[in-house]
């Protein structure tokens, strides 16, 4: 008697199976379209522009390193800002000055804000719109657009984003230059593909042969990677 009280279990017809097959095929096709139209047709980064004080205090920066100004001609700036160099080391017609060599009372700190370091990806390079640089504590990341060759199969004219993080820090009176991975297309690459060196220090592992690595260690006095900001000190 009882089991004729329960209630009978509700069944499908072939229609409403169909239907819900159906269904689910159009939402799957949808959400499949939108990812590889974003993927496949990234559009390019916005390029970070820097306020009037934020580029005055770049532009000391670059003075001090001796490096060319940020400003381009034609935005109505003063010509020495104009002509790209670095006026104090130059006499007024643009020749360069003879100057004895000295090292008394040089900076040997080199200091970048993740807006100053995309900002000169923006003015000097034709990378402002596909990369981008993030600094948090300990981690440089990059995002970056890479275009596909328009005879490669099924990707070719597309373009492909990928990230890539590593950390990067000071300890034990050494850098520490770590990778994180890299991925495309949200897809995290094997750690085999990345030549097994995801999450291995790099310094440790390679700078004690003499390359690269070895060499970049025995310059570096001190790093220091925050939200936002990137600091590195040399070596005499």
């Amino acid at each position: 008697m009882q089991s004729d009280t329960q209630r009978q279990p509700r069944r499908f017809s072939l229609l409403q199976l169909l239907g819900v097959v159906l269904g689910a095929v159009v939402i799957t096709a949808v959400a499949t379209g939108f990812l590889l139209h974003s993927w496949l047709f990234a559009r390019p980064f916005a390029p970070v522009k820097l306020k009037p004080a934020e580029e005055s205090r770049l532009e000391m920066k670059l003075r001090q390193l001796n490096l060319p100004a940020v400003s381009t001609p034609g935005e109505g700036q003063p010509e020495e800002r104009q002509s790209g160099r670095n006026t104090a080391g130059h006499t007024d017609q643009g020749y360069l000055k003879p100057e004895a060599y000295s090292e008394e009372g040089a900076d040997r700190t080199i200091h970048f804000t993740e807006r100053e370091l995309n900002f000169l990806l923006y003015r000097n390079t034709d990378l402002a719109e596909k990369l981008v640089v993030d600094l948090a504590d300990d981690l440089v990341s990059l995002k970056l657009r890479i275009p596909v060759d328009p005879d490669f199969p099924v990707l070719g004219g597309k373009t492909l984003k990928v990230r890539a993080g590593a950390e990067l820090a000071y300890r034990q009176e050494r850098p520490v230059v770590i990778l994180k991975g890299v991925s495309i297309m949200g897809v995290p690459l094997p750690n085999a593909w990345l030549g097994n060196l995801k999450n291995i220090d790099l310094v440790q592992e390679f700078g004690g042969e003499d390359g690269f690595w070895k060499t970049f260690s025995q310059g570096v006095a001190a790093i220091e990677v925050k939200d936002g900001f990137l600091d590195i000190r040399l070596k005499e």
